[in-house]
């Protein structure tokens, strides 16, 4: 008998319940859901569109050249098969180009962003502003579910555009809150993020502040795609499922046995809550692939969302597969929209004027460099337009956060 202990607020409720030795062996049927598959499209545009609003206007009011830009493929999430110049002209009314000549006079295509979309950036960074206090809360409770209230920033950085958390977040979010927040250097050479103050008002999940008590345990929403065929096996074995106890995200789960459906109950909770604490309750399975040891979750956890497709829709729209929380949608729509949603669906209905648009031939197609161009490397770090100089902008590696952290660090030092 093994005692499971489960915090609600402050209070603490002792549940006796004895686990079985068996993971129960149930395997439920992909189907597609091509509402989601919308949903997941239309994001991944959205992403690389505000992403590149963001990159342009943190460096530059006169543009940024084309080969600086091309490192952030990765970062923008976009198909590898997609230039970023290719993605920059298919909307014109947000991103102009212009031509600057490299050191050996050779036309180098620029990018910077058009008076429209600099009134919606001011725009976007006042939603920050205003919601600073909510994102900073998503943060720390991420950073509470993991066992050392701590995540490497190449972890955070993965889940930024996700939670909310603004494109330089290490200068104009966290370094605001000293006593909340640290930076520190991990064992491995990389810099993470360590949460100083633990709130117990924030240790409670989604599901325990929403959800009503059924026969003494909390049950996870459940729905299918149209047309899910469920046996009746399968049903029986969810029904008992969802009355096993709940072990809320936040507390220490180390006394649960891995190989049962309490644990499995426990790992579905930890990212229904994660995906609740999403802005769009999604995201891409990649982007959860580096939480396994901060979350103490066991190997293969990301099973559960094939096991549990009335709670996650794995989307295998594009190049990542997505993971989208079903009851959050009511078809297409998103049920509860953030500010930062709202103002991200204005830009996409900017993103789609603009294509229609440029398809309809209302844009001069300016594109008159050379295709090889596009090929640039970072080889040419002395082109100047007007006074601007731009030889140090991040590259993509994947480490955009981390670096951006590294420089305060040492700013704080001096």
């Amino acid at each position: 008998m093994r005692r499971i202990l489960v915090k609600q607020g402050s209070t603490i409720s002792i549940l006796n319940y004895h686990q079985k030795r068996t993971l129960v062996n149930v395997k439920l049927k992909w189907v597609k859901d091509s509402v989601l598959d919308s949903v997941v499209a239309k994001g991944t545009q959205l992403k690389a569109g505000t992403t590149l609003v963001s990159i342009i206007a943190s460096q530059s009011t006169s543009g940024i050249p084309i080969y600086h830009l091309q490192r952030k493929h990765r970062q923008l999430g976009l198909p590898h098969d997609l230039k970023v110049s290719t993605f920059l002209r298919r909307y014109p009314n947000i991103f102009q180009e212009f031509f600057c000549s490299d050191s050996a006079g050779t036309p180098v295509p620029w990018f910077k962003l058009t008076p429209e979309t600099l009134e919606f950036h001011h725009e976007q960074v006042d939603v920050f502003r205003q919601c600073s206090t909510d994102i900073v809360n998503r943060l720390r409770k991420v950073l509470m579910m993991t066992n050392k209230r701590m995540l490497p920033l190449q972890t955070i950085d993965q889940l930024k555009w996700d939670i909310g958390l603004p494109h330089d977040c290490a200068s104009s979010l966290i370094i605001k809150y000293p006593e909340l927040f640290s930076l520190v250097d991990l064992p491995d050479g990389r810099v993470g993020l360590r949460l100083l103050a633990w709130d117990h008002k924030l240790a409670v999940s989604h599901l325990e502040a929403n959800s009503a008590k059924e026969n003494g345990t909390l049950m996870f929403p459940i729905g299918f795609t149209r047309g899910f065929g469920l046996k009746r096996k399968c049903m029986k074995w969810l029904e008992e499922w969802q009355k096993l106890p709940y072990t809320s995200p936040y507390v220490d789960a180390s006394h649960l046995d891995p190989r049962t459906d309490v644990s499995e109950k426990r790992i579905v909770g930890v990212f229904h809550e994660l995906l609740n604490l999403t802005l769009q309750k999604k995201t891409e399975r990649n982007n959860v692939s580096n939480l396994r040891k901060p979350l103490e979750l066991p190997q293969k956890f990301t099973k559960v969302f094939e096991r549990h497709p009335g709670i996650f829709y794995l989307s295998m729209k594009g190049d990542m597969q997505t993971i989208v929380l079903r009851e959050a949608y009511e078809r297409n729509q998103l049920i509860e929209k953030h500010p930062l949603v709202q103002i991200r669906e204005k830009f996409a209905n900017m993103m789609k004027q603009g294509f229609l648009d440029r398809s309809r031939g209302l844009y001069k197609d300016n594109n008159q460099g050379p295709e090889e161009e596009e090929s640039l490397t970072s080889s040419f770090v002395g082109e100047t337009c007007g006074t601007r100089y731009y030889s140090d902008i991040v590259s993509d590696s994947g480490m955009g956060l981390e670096h951006e952290a590294k420089k305060i660090k040492v700013l704080q030092e001096c």
